[in-house]
């Protein structure tokens, strides 16, 4: 009878967890529907288990996010990785196109919380950002709220046509164009 209470949170951790996962995979297919009902289908749960634990699409979203920044901060934190910068720049933009859904989604959070998670990823760039220009590899006149401003470009490039494809061809040239821009 001891034991109900931590099997059950242990449950419900993995369920979360599992639905995180599944809305991962979902946000980075090639529709840009997040249908609920798949998600839970994908995760292994029913669809009640997956409102209890996000009452709504943006409640979702924001764990995704989370998650998402979770694995970026731990890949900086990570030295034996040895991710420069630059894979670190090109990797997290890529991602953004993959995971246009989610990006769509993010805009429907309460500004406060958009507002946190920005700062959040801008503060994960920000020591690989210095190590870079301290070798010389990224212009010194590149702040680390830059990162943001090539976030957004990306978007709106991103965000230009309806056809997934065309955007993701579009986005991917503009990324290389702009690399180019900040590093040396």
């Amino acid at each position: 009878m001891y034991g109900a209470p931590t099997a059950r949170r242990q449950d419900a951790q993995r369920n979360r967890a599992a639905i995180v996962r599944a809305a991962t995979e979902v946000m980075t297919s090639p529709g840009s529907a997040v249908a609920m009902p798949e998600i839970a289908r994908r995760a292994g749960v029913a669809q009640a288990t997956l409102y209890r634990h996000f009452p709504d699409r943006p409640a979702l979203a924001a764990a995704v996010i989370a998650h998402q920044l979770q694995l970026l901060e731990a890949c900086v934190a990570d030295v034996a990785q040895a991710v420069t910068f630059h894979q670190l720049l090109r990797e997290m933009l890529h991602t953004q196109i993959a995971m246009r859904p989610l990006v769509l989604l993010s805009r429907r959070l309460e500004a406060g919380v958009r507002d946190r998670y920005e700062r959040r990823l801008v503060a994960a760039f920000t020591e690989p950002l210095r190590r870079a220009q301290s070798i010389g590899q990224v212009r010194l006149d590149f702040i680390p709220t830059d990162v943001m401003l090539l976030v957004t470009m990306v978007q709106g490039v991103a965000e230009a046509t309806p056809d997934t494809a065309a955007a993701r061809a579009a986005a991917d040239r503009s990324i290389e164009l702009m690399l180019d821009g900040v590093f040396r």
